[in-house]
């Protein structure tokens, strides 16, 4: 039988995604936006998927043993919440998370974190092949700026709404922190 809620899956959102050495990135707000919506999620005791990146790369500060592979504080999961290790963008290979999901009848999930044109795209296109209706949350995630295949620099917004475009219609339905706020008061 579905769940009633959907499940949130926060990616990625750990320590190193703070620091100022990983670039020029947008939407300053995401974590608040993020640290809301886990609140509701935690209020009507919803499920929660926290999911953190362990690189294999000996140079990545998503390696096992340094300060930033860690969970922010803010997000860090609790004893009833979900964790997801991932050694790829995509957080549902090489993961038991489909099946998590499908033994406690979740059919929707909405994701959350960053970053919006690498894990959360990813992610969010294998849910939806999967057959889970999905929403991405836009002001819930953020990308960091970089130059495209043809050489050109692309600013973070430009690169965080190329991967909602990406998305939207297709893979999941793009929508905003206040609009699932709402949807969870009904």
């Amino acid at each position: 039988m579905p769940t009633s809620l959907p499940a949130l899956i926060v990616i990625d959102m750990q320590k190193c995604m703070a620091a100022p050495e990983v670039g020029e990135r947008n939407n300053p707000a995401a974590e608040r936006n993020i640290a809301a919506l886990l609140a509701a999620w935690r209020a009507r005791q919803g499920l929660v998927v926290h999911v953190r990146h362990i690189s294999r790369s000996p140079d990545s500060p998503f390696r096992p043993g340094q300060p930033g592979v860690e969970f922010q504080e803010q997000f860090a999961p609790r004893a009833d919440g979900h964790v997801v290790e991932k050694n790829v963008t995509d957080c549902f290979i090489h993961s038991s998370l489909e099946r998590w999901l499908r033994v406690r009848g979740v059919d929707e999930v909405v994701i959350v974190g960053v970053s919006t044109n690498s894990s959360v795209e990813a992610s969010a296109r294998t849910a939806g092949n999967l057959g889970f209706a999905v929403q991405v949350v836009a002001d819930a995630t953020f990308a960091f700026g970089k130059r495209d295949y043809g050489g050109a620099w692309r600013s973070a917004e430009d690169v965080h709404l190329m991967a909602l475009s990406n998305l939207d219609g297709e893979y999941a339905r793009v929508v905003d922190t206040a609009g699932v706020l709402a949807r969870l008061t009904r």
